[in-house]
C-alpha cells in the first residue's frame, strides 16, 4: 500500500509519464510479460485483420495495462468530483429504477478499460438508499488483494469475495435497502464449475453461469455496462438492460446475452480487453474429459 499511497500523491499526467517511458516498455520489452500469451489470443480472436493491425493491438494493448496500473493507484486519493469528470455513466437511472423496483440488480461487466474506476458508480447513484457491492476473486497474494479492496471501497463498493456471494443474497433479502451487484464475468471458468458455452471471438468458449442462475433464483434485474475509452483517463459507461423479468428467460439465455454484449464492446476497443488473461486455457472437450474423470473416481 505504500507504494499505491506513493504514487498517488503525483498528478496523473505524471504518472503517465511514468506510463509511457518506464512500465510500458519494461512490460512490452523487456520483461515480455505474457507476450506470448497476449499474440495468440490476439491473433485467433482477430484471424482477418493484417499482421501490421494485430501487432497495433498488441502495442496498444500494453500501453493500456500500463496505463491501468498507474490509474488503479491514482484512484487512491483523486476526488470525488474529479472521478465524476473521469467516469461517465449513461442511463445510471436504468440501475436505480430496477433496484428499487426488483430490490436488487446484477450489472455485468467485463474486463474493459479501467473497470475499477467502474465501481465509483456507487457514488453517483442520485438515490443514496442504494448500496453497491463488487464481487471478487481472492488474489494470491493477500497484501495485494487487501490493497486492491481498500481502493474500490474508497470509491464507494462493498466487496463480497465470489464463494460468499450466495450466502450474501441470503442475507439481503431481508434487508430494507435496494442494491446493485456488480458482476466481472469473463474470467476462465475453473474445469469443475457450471458453465455455459458459445462463440466469443470467433472461438467456442465457456462462460461463468453464477449470474443467470442468482438472477434468475432471486428475480433481479439484470444490465450489461458497455464500457469505452473516448480518450485517456476519460471513461465511458452505457448501462444497458439485458432482462427486467428473469422468470421470462431460459437457463443460460442471460449468460449468452451478456457474451454477445461483451464481444461487441470487444470488438470497437480491442486493445482495451485483458488479453492478458489466459481465456481459453481449456477446450470444451478438455473439460469434459475433466467431468469424466470426476464421475468415474467417485
Amino acid at each position: 500500500m505504500f507504494f499505491i499511497r506513493a504514487l498517488s500523491i503525483f498528478p496523473l499526467s505524471f504518472l503517465y509519464v511514468l506510463s509511457d517511458y518506464i512500465i510500458y516498455p519494461l512490460a512490452r520489452h523487456i520483461l515480455r510479460y505474457r507476450l506470448d500469451l497476449v499474440r495468440k489470443n490476439i491473433r485467433t480472436s482477430f484471424p482477418d485483420k493484417s499482421i501490421q493491425e494485430q501487432d497495433a493491438i498488441i502495442r496498444a494493448f500494453y500501453h493500456h495495462l500500463a496505463d491501468l496500473l498507474v490509474e488503479i493507484a491514482y484512484a487512491y486519493r483523486v476526488s470525488e468530483e474529479e472521478m465524476r469528470r473521469r467516469v461517465t455513466f449513461e442511463n445510471i437511472e436504468l440501475i436505480e429504477e430496477l433496484s428499487r423496483k426488483k430490490h436488487g440488480t446484477i450489472a455485468y461487466l467485463g474486463h474493459m478499460c479501467n473497470w475499477e474506476w467502474i465501481a465509483d458508480i456507487g457514488n453517483q447513484f442520485t438515490d443514496k438508499s442504494i448500496v453497491e457491492y463488487c464481487v471478487y476473486r481472492r488474489l494470491n497474494n493477500p497484501r495485494t488483494d487487501q490493497d486492491m479492496n481498500t481502493i474500490r471501497e474508497r470509491r464507494g463498493a462493498i466487496c463480497i469475495e465470489k464463494h460468499l456471494l450466495l450466502r450474501k443474497l441470503i442475507e439481503l433479502r431481508k434487508a430494507s435497502h435496494p442494491f446493485m451487484i456488480g458482476l466481472l464475468s469473463d474470467q476462465k471458468p475453473a474445469p469443475n464449475s457450471a458453465q455455459i458455452w458459445t462463440t466469443f471471438l470467433g472461438q467456442e468458449t465457456a462462460f461463468l453461469d453464477g449470474g443467470d442462475v442468482l438472477a434468475r433464483k432471486f428475480s433481479y434485474g439484470v444490465v450489461f455496462a458497455h464500457i469505452t475509452c473516448p480518450k485517456r483517463g476519460y471513461y465511458h459507461v452505457r448501462l444497458e438492460l439485458i432482462t427486467d423479468d428473469p422468470s421470462t428467460m431460459q437457463p443460460g439465455d442471460i449468460t449468452l446475452a451478456y457474451a454477445q454484449l461483451l464481444e461487441k464492446n470487444v470488438q470497437e476497443q480491442p486493445h482495451m480487453w485483458l488479453w492478458s488473461h489466459n481465456r481459453w486455457k481449456w477446450s470444451k472437450t478438455d473439460i469434459a474429459n475433466n467431468q469424466k474423470n470426476k464421475t468415474n473416481k467417485q
